[in-house]
């Protein structure tokens, strides 16, 4: 076993000492010890479950010979963290949870992890963890959130939270339903209830086989969660016995598959972030050209919110992750030879899987669309491109032209979106709030909900080299790159440059001609970092580009 290194022969006496003062047994130390990485803590409500998951956990590991050993990881409430400084440290707490883990790991020689995540950056950097210290691994999400229900029995969810702050200020809302929304959209604990980012990269784990069949769908408040738990305390003790390790499941195959469910879910553009993040400590690496590749073949078969009006229990119900991986198979559009945390093949684990409601989850041959949820744009206001979440826009805004709005912050924009200061056919400009810029790339919800709150996301378009919540919906074009910081295309846009964006076409131009751009670069100044001590400044001295996953070099 891994472990013997700290519990067994002679050399080890003085680390079995320290083992014995927490209360473990010779036999329990006879036992591959099994790390249960935990993301408990009472500020995230995704999160505030999690200790029961762990018992669960615990409780599957012992039963099938293991001997349990937890230790916590940080978890960011993006919906709390939205709107002000509390943001910038969300993006970079997945490096931070990435780290830990591994040194947790690594320091403790545990046989196997069981990682313990729900909401947005908790997934993705227990991922790099995976693949960076490759033993067995398995993962066991906290479930989402049931959708709220308003007192007229309409279902709503928190992104109908953020643009009722619109509404309000637009005048369609009063103070009394405002507070409606406020007590009625997050009903459960869980991650928040639509396909947002936390709920996309659950489901996730289950497309590119590092969980167990509805570890993205099953509720939290359901019995089934708890079963799963257990489920996957058990399974970790089979992959240990084969020596079944992140790497031999997560490949290049097994990536393709997950951004082919991706398009076909319509998850959240933060996907197109963490998903490169994850492959390169696979050492592999994924590109934008390849996620239009694979979206240009993917019909978008889901649309839960913000892009419809169905929630993540309509999608369990309909027979989940695997029921959307069924159809997909069946056109040839994944690869079902790929191994997963099952120890057996995709194939065999869609064996018998049915979608039990046709219109919940389309087959492919009646999608929403043709081509799936997400669009890479590219032009020279994005040389190395940007990303929008063509799910979630309206027909109307799929081919737009209009004047630049333009903002060095999203405090800067969200105050004049407010003030009434956006109209109809303008092309909001939000800059310096990239990887570097930021720094720590904050998410746009305030804004974009604002916008459509306000009613103008049939007219208006918002483009940043921030990135946006998995709520967010409308025209809504993030991770512009280079960023403005890098001295990227969008550093140059001035007032009332005309923007044009061709969604189909996966383009967006700034038509300014080469030599104003040559003349405008010349005399850019790059200004001083927004913040220069402590972990962000770090950070913004290692992050790379946003196309790139922002990973840290």
């Amino acid at each position: 076993m891994r472990s013997d290194v700290i519990k067994s022969g002679i050399p080890a006496a003085p680390n079995r000492s320290l083992l014995y003062a927490l209360g473990y047994t010779k036999e329990e130390l006879s036992r591959p010890m099994i790390g249960v990485v935990c993301s408990h803590n009472e500020i995230v409500p995704g999160h505030m479950n999690l200790d029961k998951i762990a018992e669960a956990v615990k409780a599957g590991i012992r039963a099938a010979g293991g001997t349990p050993v937890e230790f916590p990881a940080i978890a960011v409430c993006d919906g709390i963290a939205m709107g002000h400084v509390g943001m910038k440290y969300s993006l970079v707490t997945r490096d931070l949870i990435a780290d830990s883990t591994e040194a947790m790991a690594m320091a403790h020689q545990f046989d196997g992890l069981v990682m313990i995540p729900n909401c947005d950056k908790n997934v993705p950097g227990l991922l790099m963890a995976a693949a960076r210290v490759n033993i067995p691994t398995i993962f066991v999400s906290g479930g989402p959130m049931m959708a709220g229900t308003m007192n007229d029995g309409r279902r709503t969810c928190l992104s109908h939270m953020f643009e009722a702050v619109g509404a309000y200020y637009a005048g369609k809302l009063d103070q009394s339903g405002l507070q409606e929304y406020e007590e009625n959209a997050c009903p459960t604990c869980g991650s928040c209830s639509g396909m947002y980012t936390a709920n996309s990269m659950n489901c996730l784990t289950e497309a590119i086989g590092m969980g167990l069949k509805g570890n993205g769908t099953i509720p939290a408040v359901w019995s089934a969660r708890l079963r799963l738990a257990k489920h996957a305390g058990m399974q970790i003790m089979d992959l240990v016995a084969k020596n079944i390790r992140p790497r031999d499941i997560m490949t290049e195959a097994a990536f393709r598959n997950a951004e082919t469910v991706d398009m076909a879910l319509g998850c959240s553009t933060n996907t197109m972030l963490h998903l490169p993040a994850i492959a390169h400590e696979c050492g592999i690496e994924l590109s934008f050209d390849m996620s239009n590749e694979i979206s240009d073949r993917t019909p978008n078969l889901c649309h839960l919110a913000p892009a419809g009006s169905t929630y993540m229990e309509d999608l369990e119900q309909a027979g989940g992750v695997h029921a959307v991986m069924a159809e997909l198979a069946g056109a040839g559009l994944l690869d079902t030879s790929v191994l997963t945390v099952t120890g057996k093949t995709l194939a065999d684990n869609l064996q018998g899987v049915v979608n039990r409601d046709p219109e919940m989850i389309r087959p492919v041959t009646n999608p929403w669309s043709k081509s799936g949820g997400i669009a890479v744009l590219k032009g020279n206001l994005a040389p190395d491109g940007c990303v929008v979440k063509q799910a979630a826009v309206a027909p109307e805004m799929m081919q737009h032209t209009g004047p630049a709005r333009v903002f060095d912050s999203e405090d800067e924009a969200i105050a004049a979106i407010y003030a009434g200061k956006i109209v109809a056919g303008d092309v909001v400009v939000i800059r310096y709030e990239g990887p570097k810029g930021g720094p720590g790339m904050r998410e746009m919800l305030n804004p974009t909900s604002a916008i459509a709150g306000m009613g103008l996301d049939k007219d208006v378009a918002l483009i940043t080299d921030g990135r946006f919540s998995g709520a967010t919906r409308g025209a809504s074009i993030g991770h512009v790159s280079p960023e403005a910081a890098s001295g990227g295309t969008i550093a140059l846009v001035e007032e009332g440059d005309m923007i044009a964006i061709d969604i189909p076409a996966h383009t967006i131009s700034l038509q300014v001609s080469d030599e104003e751009l040559a003349r405008r670069r010349a005399n850019w100044i790059c200004p001083e970092p927004k913040i220069k001590t402590g972990y962000l400044a770090r950070y913004a001295k290692l992050v790379s580009s946003a196309d790139r996953g922002a990973i840290l070099e």
